[in-house]
């Protein structure tokens, strides 16, 4: 029985890259050619027309609140002008007024000249009177 060779140490990095080169070239794999080194473009930032943007937002939001808080107040001044000018009638009606003393000298008659209803008592026991038109079936 033969031996099997042992295996070898670990390869190096040089031993690796020559036999990739060498399996490359058969095949007819050629390498491309080394990029020169690229340079960073320039880039803008933004951020001077966003803090204008935000200051035209805030200075928007700031205004609305303003005007709303302007209105709130003409209407509480509305409101309250109201509620005085109802007080003040409540005022004026309720002032109280002498009224004037009757005539003892000549009794009071009424201005109608109907005839006064005669009272009649309820008749419950009375059939005829408590029965309901609709009852009959």
């Amino acid at each position: 029985m033969e031996r099997s060779h042992p295996k070898p140490a670990l390869k190096t990095k040089d031993q690796v890259k020559d036999k990739y080169s060498k399996i490359c070239m058969n095949i007819g794999y050629t390498k491309p050619a080394a990029k020169e080194n690229t340079k960073p473009q320039e880039f803008k930032l933004h951020t001077g027309q966003r803090a204008v943007k935000r200051a035209m937002f805030n200075y928007s939001v700031a205004t609305k609140f303003y005007l709303l808080e302007i209105q709130k107040k003409q209407v509480e001044k509305v409101q309250k002008m109201i509620e005085d000018e109802e007080i003040r009638c409540l005022r004026k009606e309720m002032v109280p007024k002498a009224q004037l003393m009757p005539f003892f000298d000549r009794p009071f008659f009424p201005q109608s000249k109907k005839k006064m209803e005669m009272q009649i008592e309820p008749a419950f026991n009375d059939p005829e009177r408590t029965k309901f038109p609709h009852s009959e079936f």
